[in-house]
């Protein structure tokens, strides 16, 4: 077993040889330059990961990791478009770079190289990781869906949103950890046992997201605070606030959600108060717990050693106590 670093170096040297200067530039440019714009490489990483934990060979599981991070950046380019977002992890969005065509033509062809890269393995693995990545995908453009459809609904429940998430997010997170599995040869229940591993911890690593948006440090926490409260985006943290209040207070939180101030500090102060008497904030962090031990329960009838099951126990720990 490697260092998370180290499998994070050996992912970014295969990276860096897959993208090597096409025809026609103006499709490939973009890509080459969104899959080259960093990130924590988490899923990819877990790819390489799980194969090392189910005594494969990382070196074989590079392509499906590689898959991994090319789907997850094809969304990041398409998402941007839909937000009409300017800045992805700091820097300019592909589709304000070029231009909204030049995004969506690139992310097509992200799309179909993420498959592609299945083709480096044999028939029968190249058929099971074919079968997992559709089916996530499309859960993935599912869980957009419901992310677009919530920005203009007043009664999403709190079931609803942890299905949004779950898709949205966490599936990708399980399909990356099982991708690892079946190129190790795992047998079928330890695929589907680290693959719900990976989607309990990825929820929780989403509601951590949800939490430290409004509560975390400046300082550390890489983007604006307070950004889902400007947005108006019901998160977990304002849906269960929602729930815990009495009706004046759930008047006055709708209304602040459907307020664009220009006094953004004093809106997030407010939402934040409104988070920590109600109660929501605990329930977040409650939520958090509930979702990484649930991950957790899921290690004990894995079919590897107790020292692999505490790597992967102290790999979550250590997303859930993130500051960033």
């Amino acid at each position: 077993m490697l260092s998370i670093e180290k499998y994070q170096h050996q992912f970014v040297q295969f990276l860096e040889n897959y993208t090597t200067e096409k025809e026609p530039q103006n499709l490939y440019e973009p890509i080459t330059y969104i899959l080259g714009l960093g990130g924590k490489r988490l899923r990819p990483v877990l790819t390489l990961m799980t194969a090392d934990v189910f005594n494969g060979r990382y070196e074989k599981a590079l392509n499906a990791a590689l898959s991994v991070e090319v789907f997850h950046n094809f969304s990041l380019v398409h998402d941007d478009i839909m937000d009409d977002a300017p800045l992805r992890r700091g820097e300019t969005t592909v589709h304000e770079k070029w231009d909204v065509n030049t995004g969506i033509l690139s992310g097509d062809a992200m799309l179909i190289m993420a498959y592609q890269l299945f083709e480096n393995y044999e028939a029968t693995t190249f058929q099971a990781l074919a079968r997992l990545f559709s089916k996530t995908a499309l859960e993935v453009c599912e869980g957009q869906q419901y992310d677009v459809d919530f920005e203009t609904r007043n009664d999403v429940t709190i079931d609803e949103y942890l299905k949004m998430i779950e898709y949205k997010t966490a599936v990708l997170v399980g399909a990356a950890m099982q991708m690892g599995a079946i190129v190790a040869k795992a047998s079928i229940t330890d695929q589907n046992n680290i693959y719900e591993f990976g989607k309990n911890l990825g929820i929780a690593f989403q509601l951590q997201d949800d939490y430290l948006d409004a509560f975390g440090d400046p300082k550390t926490f890489g983007k604006q605070v307070g950004g889902d409260i400007i947005e108006n985006k019901k998160t977990y943290l304002y849906l269960k606030a929602l729930e815990f209040s009495n009706e004046s207070d759930q008047e006055a939180l709708i209304a602040l959600f459907s307020s664009n101030p220009e006094d953004v500090n004093t809106k997030i102060q407010t939402a934040k108060q409104y988070f920590e008497t109600s109660g929501s904030a605990k329930a977040t962090k409650e939520a958090i717990q509930e979702y990484t031990n649930k991950a957790f329960a899921v290690l004990e009838p894995l079919n590897i050693t107790d020292d692999k099951k505490e790597l992967l126990r102290a790999f979550g720990s250590s997303l859930m106590n993130r500051t960033v």
